[in-house]
């Protein structure tokens, strides 16, 4: 299963998250759930670097599934809010569908 927690502050902005385990819908390679869910989170990262210039911290280990993510500042740019909400957006629907929400959960935590 895929684990991912969403780190907001006390303003309720995403300021990062973290995502561990594979989702095992399917083998390596042929995995929907995980394709989808690494879509959704690397091309937020990429699209914030390219798109809001926030700066963040990043930390990975593709063996296990492992991304952690921190903006520095401690709170996101407007642009980086809106890509980090549509990534929100996208998880919380696969956590929704009842094809995939075993595979995938959501949390989120106040930092």
């Amino acid at each position: 299963m895929i684990h991912v927690t969403i780190y907001r502050n006390d303003k309720e902005e995403c300021v990062g998250f973290l995502t561990d385990g594979h989702a095992g819908y399917n083998e390596e390679g042929h995995d929907i759930v995980c394709a989808a869910a690494s879509v959704l989170i690397i091309n937020t990262m990429n699209a914030i670097e390219l798109y809001a210039q926030d700066t963040c911290s990043l930390v990975t280990n593709e063996e296990t599934g492992m991304i952690s993510y921190h903006l520095t500042s401690g709170h996101p740019s407007k642009n980086a809010e809106l890509l980090l909400k549509t990534m929100i957006l996208g998880l919380e629907e696969m956590v929704a569908d009842e094809n995939y929400a075993e595979y995938i959960d959501l949390t989120f935590e106040e930092v």
